[in-house]
């Protein structure tokens, strides 16, 4: 299939290969043009309130994070929900393009039906939060303070986790590396992969249900090692570079890498995070091609579990794939994750990027 074609029949890769092309253009014009541009193109941030939200749910604490500790420091506007259970894992949502939290509902019921509190943020420049427009440096910086502010709330690092969805996976990924690179111990290094990666296929349906003894082993695998500054890294709907993904609606002699300021570059990061990782994606994912969660799961270092979840799309992994991501995140975490119950409100197609 020619790039063109493959544009013409994927919204979002379209709207990528167009600005390709504006980007090619504004270099001509200026650097401070040129970026701001790539900006709102990449970040895509859409105004008005999604069709599905239908209000804010019940016990969700709305506040703002100063970024830093200056006296006029922007903000950004969170989202806190904690669980019923005062001592559930705690996790850090990071959104993706578009939309803001209230596009965001479906998936954040989702990680609280599965037992976590729950705290989501809307980076500058979406929604309620300060700022004009996002950048890569400036969701970087919103996700260190949103965490600083989650630190506060859950200060046993082994119940603390991160999540990103789509280029919010970019987000988690640098804020995990970041904080493993501060965190990490000289003499501690993670388990060999061979003796502690969960005996997981890489396909939803294929998963099976551990016995006692096995749960028991997951769970001694997936503590932690002694220093690592949180529990886990969940990455969903992902991509390994900005840069792949543009040359994935253009074509690959063309120097898009070279336009781009905005870097993304998970695959260099992800071999740096000190912690177990679970990489998820729908293999029906008609925006993000599923190998590049592939690609991210081998550059990791063990633990780690590579989830594809067969009828998965871009954005409903989290339902389509309940059952497999509660074993997902049970097996490799160590989590006393909920059964199979009914994930209440779930938006049943919410749209979120």
């Amino acid at each position: 299939m020619s790039p063109s074609s493959f544009a013409e029949r994927h919204p979002i890769t379209r709207r990528l290969l167009v600005g390709a092309t504006i980007l090619g253009v504004l270099t001509a014009c200026g650097t401070a043009a040129l970026q701001y541009e790539e900006e709102r193109l990449t970040f895509r941030v859409v105004k008005e309130t999604p069709g599905w939200y239908v209000g804010l749910p019940d016990g969700v604490r709305e506040f703002d994070i100063p970024v830093n500790r200056d006296a006029d420091a922007q903000r950004i506007h969170a989202w806190w929900w904690p669980a019923k259970n005062p001592n559930a894992p705690a996790v850090l949502y990071l959104h993706g393009t578009r939309w803001s939290l209230t596009g965001q509902v479906f998936r954040l019921e989702q990680l609280r039906a599965f037992g976590f509190s729950v705290l989501a943020i809307d980076y500058r420049g979406f929604d309620k939060s300060d700022g004009d427009l996002p950048s890569e440096k400036t969701v970087y910086e919103d996700a260190h303070a949103a965490w600083d502010w989650l630190v506060a709330q859950q200060p046993d690092p082994a119940r603390r986790y991160i999540y990103g969805h789509s280029l919010g996976g970019a987000v988690a990924v640098d804020l995990a590396a970041s904080l493993s690179k501060q965190d990490a111990p000289s003499e501690i290094a993670l388990p060999d992969a061979a003796s502690t990666e969960p005996a997981m296929q890489p396909r939803a349906q294929h998963l099976s249900a551990p016995n006692a003894k096995s749960k028991s082993r997951a769970a001694n695998q997936a503590a932690s090692p002694p220093g690592t500054p949180a529990g886990g890294l969940i990455v969903e709907s992902s991509f390994t570079t900005l840069a792949d993904m543009a040359r994935e609606v253009t074509y690959a002699w063309l120097p898009v890498g070279l336009l781009m300021s905005q870097k993304f570059d998970s695959m260099s990061k992800m071999a740096k995070v000190a912690m177990p990782v679970l990489v998820v994606h729908g293999a029906a994912d008609r925006f993000v091609p599923s190998r590049f969660s592939q690609q991210l799961y081998d550059a990791a270092t063990s633990p780690k579990t590579l989830l594809l979840v067969e009828g998965g799309s871009h954005n409903n992994s989290m339902r389509t794939g309940a059952d497999q991501y509660r074993k997902a995140l049970g097996q490799l975490f160590g989590l006393r994750i909920h059964g199979a119950e009914d994930l209440g409100a779930a938006v049943a197609n919410g749209s979120g990027d």
